[in-house]
């Protein structure tokens, strides 16, 4: 009998880490808890099935949608040119059948499935090796080729006439090459320090900054108190860090539907879910490590912050109006972890300006969020309970709560508090236009679409005006704090 080249030889492909670079059993058990965190309960229940029965049972319960996974685009090229040419394609893989069906059908290139069926094995390393010999001996194809990414397709490989590496780990690679030269390889994209970086988003540990506001304003110098504040600082970040993981997770398919959003890691599918699972894990305990020792009552508000972050994460951030007061109480509530951890005493005052500015920097975000979607001429963001037509009412209170937290600096400067701690506290009259101004010029900025969907912090990080506006602040309070008398 003549074989035919082996370029012409049916190719079975292997999904989870290679057509996508993501795994469709980790998107769906996302999706499954997504719904309802006790579903981890019912899930850890289904395990006792073995791996197949767990497969069955969570496809049962939910199934990723293809159109919002992430794909391997460059693979996807070459085989679409192999369809195009008449090679034979199949896609082989050890997920469910029915999420294997949906994606063979999203793709359109794939003329037969053979996946993990209800009442089989799962079908994973020899199992996949033998159900691919008897699919292609029933083609009538003694030689078969196979494309694959992990350790667990090394038997497959070894049983077909040509290997086709994707995404392989080094190790791997490796051990195919010792076996068997591979046909092609589409290199592994590594997981980098800098997409680790962006998807735990380090930039916005700027807004832990914000615990060493209750030091300043006490202008306390013990440089002990400073370190067990910068401790605190770093445990809220990396605490900050595991929860933009965990949001980052739960909003997978929110996410990828979006224009910004869909270039994060996760979304993108540059950091896998198990590596955001395992790293936000790490950083959690580390966070909690160290607030063991910065004291009971910072690990106290950290876990308090925790809680409600995930709450936000998991349900709240639906809510319209209660999402936006939950996003100012955790600004304010790094003050009062501040304050906790500093030894100080919270002033009112101070909670009562942070609350209705950071109230009003959440509705600038989600102001922003809306007239993106409107310019556009899209819904606004799934997950959301916001209209377009909110967006007047959403303004209005934004704007009135910035102008709250100027009429209450105001009023703090004649207050006993602030003839206690400043020498000359009339100089904090020159602060409240300068805040005025600011809050202006952000929601003026907001209206013109200048932030572009954009969290206004990190708007602010980048904004030369708002440096400036700090500076000038910074430099009104010392004046105030110094007693510094000009001489006219």
């Amino acid at each position: 009998m003549h074989n035919p080249p082996l370029d012409d030889c049916p190719l079975y492909v292997d999904l989870d880490g290679s057509l996508t670079p993501s795994d469709t059993l980790h998107e769906s058990i996302v999706l499954f808890a997504r719904r309802h965190p006790l579903n981890l309960l019912r899930m850890v229940g289904w395990l006792a099935r073995g791996k197949a029965g767990f497969k069955r049972a969570l496809a049962d319960a939910v199934l990723p949608e293809p159109e919002r996974l992430p794909w391997r685009a460059d693979f996807i090229e070459f085989l679409r040119a192999e369809h195009a040419r008449g090679r034979p394609l199949v896609l082989a893989t050890a997920a469910d059948a029915r999420v294997a069906r949906r994606v063979a059908e999203h793709l359109g290139v794939f003329s037969d499935v053979l996946a993990t069926e209800d009442g089989g094995p799962n079908l994973s390393r020899a199992h996949k090796r033998e159900a691919i010999a008897a699919h292609a001996r029933a083609a009538g194809h003694e030689r078969w080729a196979y494309a694959g990414n992990s350790a667990d397709d090394l038997p497959v490989w070894a049983g077909g006439a040509q290997a086709i590496a994707v995404n392989a780990p080094a190790g791997v690679l490796r051990r195919l090459q010792a076996a068997q030269a591979p046909a092609r390889v589409f290199e592994r994209r590594p997981l980098t320090l800098a997409t680790v970086l962006r998807a735990v988003r380090l930039k916005q540990w700027s807004k832990n900054g914000l615990l060493f506001v209750p030091l300043l304003a006490a202008h306390t110098t013990d440089p002990s108190l400073w370190f067990t504040l910068f401790v605190a600082f770093v445990a809220f970040g990396l605490c900050a860090s595991a929860t933009y993981l965990v949001n980052d997770l739960l909003d997978l398919p929110n996410d990828r539907a979006h224009r910004l959003k869909r270039l994060r890691p996760l979304a993108a599918g540059t950091m896998g879910i198990g590596a955001a699972v395992a790293i936000g894990a790490a950083m959690l305990l580390a966070a909690f490590a160290l607030a063991v020792w910065v004291g009971q009552a910072f690990t106290g508000a950290l876990l308090l912050y925790t809680a409600l972050t995930l709450g936000y994460s998991l349900r709240w951030k639906r809510i319209p109006l209660f999402d936006v007061l939950l996003l100012a109480t955790l600004y304010t509530l790094r003050i009062g972890a501040g304050a906790l951890a500093g030894h100080v005493d919270l002033s009112n005052w101070l909670l009562a300006i942070s609350i209705f500015l950071f109230l009003s920097l959440a509705l600038v975000k989600r102001c922003a969020e809306l007239e993106e979607a409107v310019d556009a001429h899209q819904a606004p963001a799934p997950g959301r309970g916001y209209q377009p037509r909110d967006l007047a009412t959403l303004r209005t209170m934004g704007m009135t709560s910035g102008f709250m937290s100027v009429l209450v600096l105001t009023l703090y400067i004649d207050s006993p508090n602030s003839r206690a701690l400043y020498a000359q506290p009339d100089w904090l009259w020159a602060a409240a236009p300068v805040l005025l101004m600011w809050v202006m010029r952000i929601w003026f900025k907001t209206g013109r679409r200048e932030l572009h969907g954009e969290d206004p912090l990190a708007f602010a990080l980048k904004d030369a005006f708002s440096w400036a506006t700090l500076l000038v602040m910074g430099g009104i309070g010392l004046a105030a704090t110094v007693g510094w008398q000009p001489h006219l």
